[in-house]
């Protein structure tokens, strides 16, 4: 058995299809490394396992939160653990896979803990959402701290929210305390395998899986969520497409323009996630190519990595 499995890479290039096949072929189990496959009730737009997927394979860390409760990668990395722990305890082999690059690196490196929350602020944060709006507190945010504010994406609410609570409650940017508090404190040694694809194709990929979702009922799905009384400034509605479809839904533009702005970010979701990983240079980069599929590569890095 390898030791730790992690599978990493853009949206749509197939990381849980590999880590699928690789959990079949190695007798192994599956810890989610996705941000948002964490909330219940939000399936279709995260590509979150079938029912027969998770038969088939022990997945991990999915659908363990509601949708109102917040995830952190500290959180995460805790959680995945004991996931781990539990999975080699049993013989068994683990796969983390995701492209969520910060829980990865939380998980495999280990981080010194952050500022604790601080709930005065945070809730004088949240008024000013409701009256200011996002956009707002993200120019405040570009100013207080504009290294944090160029990795994350203007429509991330609920980590803008977080930057900007720990630089008023510390009078510091959360920039500085990341560099102060750095990752490696508790390094996990993993076999780290990416899957990457030629740009074109990975966008085309993106078109095809939106048009499938969208086939699939995703607009349903929102639609259902919304009607629970859900609102859509809760963390689980970070998922790309989730919080377009809503506006949609609520009588803020038409659908083609909702699908077009969930494509756009997809794209730029994308091409952040390449630019994180190739920082890495432990991750083994897999491109399948014609003949050749992702899973015939993947086996044989393995192979060499345990010689």
């Amino acid at each position: 058995m390898a030791r730790l499995i992690a599978v990493v890479g853009p949206t749509a290039a197939g990381k849980s299809r590999l880590a699928l096949q690789l959990a079949q072929r190695l007798g192994g189990e599956i810890v989610s490394a996705d941000a948002l496959q964490a909330y219940r009730g939000f399936d279709i737009g995260t590509a979150k396992p079938s029912t027969g997927e998770r038969d088939a394979v022990a997945h991990h860390l999915v659908d363990v939160l509601e949708p109102h409760e917040k995830y952190s990668a500290g959180e995460f990395a805790r959680r995945a653990g004991v996931a781990i722990e539990a999975i080699q305890g049993a013989g068994r082999q683990a796969i983390v896979a995701g492209g969520s690059g910060l829980y990865l690196r939380a998980l495999l490196e280990g981080i010194s803990p952050l500022p604790r929350g601080d709930e005065a602020v945070r809730g004088e944060l949240d008024r000013r959402l409701e009256s200011e709006g996002l956009a707002a507190l993200r120019r405040e945010l570009e100013e207080r701290d504009p290294t944090t504010a160029a990795r994350l994406d203007p429509g991330d609410r609920q980590r803008t929210l977080r930057a900007l609570e720990v630089a008023v409650a510390t009078g510091r940017p959360l920039s500085s305390w990341i560099a102060e508090r750095p990752f490696g404190v508790q390094p996990l040694p993993a076999v780290k395998l990416g899957l990457t694809l030629p740009r074109p194709l990975l966008y085309d990929r993106i078109e095809a899986r939106i048009g499938q979702m969208i086939g699939a009922g995703w607009v349903d799905e929102v639609s259902r969520l919304l009607n629970t009384g859900l609102d859509p400034s809760l963390p689980a509605f970070q998922a790309i497409g989730y919080s377009e479809i809503a506006r949609y839904l609520r009588g803020h533009g038409t659908l083609e323009e909702a699908l077009s702005a969930t494509s756009l970010a997809t794209r730029r979701y994308a091409k952040r996630q390449l630019t994180w990983f190739r920082r890495d240079r432990e991750i083994h980069w897999i491109s399948p190519r014609e003949g050749r599929g992702a899973l015939t590569e993947a086996l044989e890095l393995l192979q060499r990595h345990q010689r």
